[in-house]
């Protein structure tokens, strides 16, 4: 007789910049979820599902929790605090040393607020000096709150991730899949794409610019009897001095961005790409709803 499935919804939370989605794409085995060295680059709630015989766990990466200074950033804080709300466990991932900061502390009385399981992850253990320093900051986190688990992980060296699998099949309870088997993000593939673009954008550009440009996919098709996508995308920005740094010199910074965002869609998608793009000016767009709304960004609800 076949074992029982089992599955469980596991939200990935934590301040800016501490490798949730790293982790993420770490947990499927595959690139899903967008990766700078920059804050707040997740602005919306990114679902990953990952099979295994009978388990199925359904990850639901956040943006980064932290202070709001717009509209758009309100609603990504609001993400996080909802996704906190309809999941089996929480899973708190944080950096290997310092004190406990605000961003901290309300994610930790949000979990305790919603009484849910909840593991606490450790990333960046490669940046430590000494054994000591781990041992002080998972005493100074568990006293504020008491974990079902503590896993310490090197992300960047791929250490610690089967440990962190174990805790969560471990949890996970009886019940349907939720999801077809070979699922791996209920992503459309036109944000998929759109992140992809955004994601070279963030690489590309000085930073203060890409936070203030959003990327929409127009048209995405692919070519009758040919290997080929057609996909046009309008990238955003808030000032017409940005639009001239995005376009660059001769085209040339657009054009970097493109081929390297063509890259990406083709090893995800499996299809040759033929990827246009063009910028416009939107000014304090991440001030207005309607936009954040056509944009794609507001939290659904």
């Amino acid at each position: 007789m076949a074992n029982p499935q089992k599955s469980a919804f596991v939200a990935i939370v934590g301040k800016p910049n501490v490798g949730k989605s790293s982790l993420l794409n770490k947990l499927l085995g595959e690139k899903i979820a967008i990766v700078t060295s920059k804050p707040q680059t997740t602005r919306t709630r990114i679902t990953g599902v990952l099979t295994e015989g009978e388990v199925q766990l359904v990850f639901i990466d956040t943006p980064g929790f932290h202070k709001p200074k717009t509209k758009l950033s309100d609603q990504m804080v609001k993400a996080v605090t909802s996704s906190i709300q309809d999941v089996d466990l929480a899973m708190l991932v944080v950096e290997p040393s310092g004190n406990l900061n605000e961003a901290e502390r309300g994610l930790i009385e949000n979990i305790r607020s919603q009484r849910i399981p909840s593991l606490l992850v450790i990333n960046k253990i490669d940046l430590l000096k000494s054994k000591e320093q781990l041992a002080e900051r998972i005493a100074l986190l568990m006293e504020e709150y008491p974990f079902d688990g503590v896993v310490p992980v090197s992300v960047l060296n791929d250490d610690g991730i089967d440990r962190i699998l174990a805790e969560l099949k471990s949890r996970a309870q009886e019940g349907p899949h939720f999801f077809p088997d070979d699922t791996l993000t209920d992503q459309p593939e036109r944000v998929i794409a759109a992140e992809i673009i955004r994601e070279k954008l963030l690489l590309n550009l000085q930073q203060e610019i890409p936070h203030g440009t959003a990327v929409v996919i127009e048209k995405m098709r692919e070519r009758e009897n040919q290997e080929i996508m057609d996909v046009e995308a309008m990238i955003y920005c808030e000032k017409s001095s940005h639009k001239g740094m995005i376009i660059g010199k001769g085209g040339g910074v657009l054009k970097r961005i493109a081929s390297q965002a063509r890259a990406d869609m083709e090893a995800f998608l499996g299809v040759h790409i033929h990827l246009q793009c063009w910028v416009k000016v939107r000014e304090d767009w991440r001030n207005k709803e309607l936009m954040i709304k056509n944009f794609g960004l507001s939290d659904p609800q």
